[in-house]
């Protein structure tokens, strides 16, 4: 999960790449990085942190240009904790093309083989990035036929790529002259919206981003999401051209977006991320109301923020009062995705507070968004009994987390789950709560989907089906040797 945006203006973009990657900071916290183009020259700065650490004002100005792009980073593939491997990446032919990508590609090592071997090409960096933009650049070159580049054969070397990419994958790059390209997996597993408005002068701006908070918070019409296997390019005139790239393209988005990911003012595929969260909220009441005895709920808590609307929901359900008994520091980045496991659990209790004055000699019933891990929910549960709870109920407003997700979230292995291989009795014990209660799978899905458009979700973490085809045991097996923290 990666946060990524490009703009194209008729005045200089660096404050609202800026601007924009700051609302898109809960997607990445691990790096950041601008890119603009100044006619045909290209700027680029990045740097470990976040947005508002990162760059200075000396660094902004020399990010000239009138079409820039922009990244935050939260590792999948590649090394945190190294600058080299932020985005965005940048080769220099043909034309010179610099690019940020969301998501993870499944066929790497193949890729890699590929480029070495056939493509000529060189990579300096673990990241999969890289090699999607050195793929990029080589169907450009095998598709140019002139000195000039036309959409057309933009759109011909999209499709191209296509047929070798594997996974996930939202792109937004600028060509050195020419203007922005951008495109979407063929199954739309990541996010991509775009947004337009007009200038004074009558210049159309557009602006392609992973949420469509960008548009709403500056100012911008939302136009549409990117479709799945489409590719859209954008001149450095303000010219807009949009073709489907990809065969036999359908749009099944990650379901766990709606559930913790996204912001909840997002709309991603037609679907409110707030709306699809009071649903998760309402079927987890019916759950919740099946297996726990009515007495044994004094008040319903959320752990903030994400699970906030689902936990509204829940009381407004079932009648019973709702409390918030826990303060998040918001100086601490999201625990979920943390880098690694003690980076994970030592910045729990940095993170929250329990208020004792709401938990002393009273049932709790706590709502969180997803159980991945456990090592937050352990931690908050201790922190529930610590602060005077008689009884704690913990509950996930998603299904178990058993099987690795491979489409852009850390969790490369099964054995880091806390349900794999876990009936919910003995995951409740490693948490140590007095009850626990999961969303239904089927649940989920019907809460997420409920009148929208959408027929299908990723949901591989949760029920082990990869929707791509093309995840095999091998591919698992290598990925939890190498990637797993």
């Amino acid at each position: 999960m990666c946060g990524i945006v490009g703009i194209v203006s008729d005045n200089p973009v660096n404050q609202s790449v800026y601007d924009s990657l700051a609302l898109l900071q809960h997607r990445g916290q691990d790096s950041t990085g601008i890119a603009t183009i100044d006619g045909s020259t290209m700027h680029m700065f990045k740097a470990r942190g976040q947005v508002r650490e990162a760059y200075r004002t000396r660094d902004m100005r020399t990010l000239l240009g009138n079409a820039g792009l922009g990244h935050v980073r939260y590792t999948t593939q590649g090394e945190a904790e190294i600058e080299e491997e932020a985005q965005p990446f940048f080769v220099n032919s043909p034309y010179g093309i610099v690019l940020v990508h969301n998501g993870n590609l499944t066929n790497t090592v193949k890729l890699r083989d590929e480029l070495r071997n056939r493509d000529r090409r060189h990579l300096n960096t673990s990241s999969d990035t890289e090699v999607l933009l050195n793929i990029l650049a080589n169907s450009l070159d095998e598709n140019v036929k002139g000195p000039e580049l036309d959409p057309e054969t933009i759109f011909a070397s999209v499709r191209m790529l296509h047929k070798r990419l594997e996974g996930s994958y939202a792109v937004v790059s600028l060509i050195s002259g020419y203007g922005l390209l951008a495109f979407r997996d063929p199954f739309g597993i990541r996010p991509l919206t775009i947004g337009k408005r007009e200038t004074d002068a009558g210049f159309t701006e557009w602006v392609v981003a992973s949420e469509s908070l960008v548009m709403e918070n500056q100012g911008y019409e939302v136009y549409r999401d990117v479709a799945p296997g489409e590719a859209v390019f954008i001149s450095i005139t303000g010219e807009f051209f949009a073709e489907q790239c990809a065969d036999n393209s359908v749009l099944v988005p990650c379901s766990f977006e709606y559930v913790y990911l996204a912001r909840p003012d997002s709309t991603m595929n037609g679907i409110s991320v707030y709306d699809a969260r009071l649903r998760l909220g309402d079927r987890l009441a019916d759950t919740i109301a099946k297996y726990t005895p009515r007495g044994d709920i004094d008040v319903i808590m959320p752990i903030p923020d994400s699970s906030r609307p689902a936990a509204l929901e829940v009381a407004r359900k079932l009648g019973i009062e709702y409390r918030e008994g826990f303060y998040k520091n918001r100086y601490v980045g999201r625990t979920f995705i943390m880098p690694g496991q003690a980076s994970r659990k030592r910045s729990v209790k940095q993170k929250l507070n329990a208020m004792p004055s709401e938990f002393k000699g009273k049932n709790i019933l706590i709502v969180d968004d997803s159980i991945v891990r456990g090592t937050t929910s352990r931690e908050i549960v201790e922190m529930a009994r610590a602060a005077g709870a008689n009884k704690v109920t913990f509950t996930s407003a998603a299904p178990p987390v058993r099987y690795p997700h491979v489409y852009g979230i850390n969790m490369p292995s099964a054995k880091e789950l806390i349900a794999h291989n876990r009936k919910i009795p003995e995951i409740r014990d490693v948490l140590s709560s007095d009850n626990l209660i999961y969303q239904e799978v089927e649940d989920l899905k019907s809460a997420i989907l409920e009148d929208s458009n959408v027929t299908d979700l990723d949901m591989s973490c949760f029920d082990g089906r990869y929707v791509t085809g093309t995840v095999t045991p091998e591919y698992l097996a290598w990925v939890e040797a190498t990637q797993s923290s």
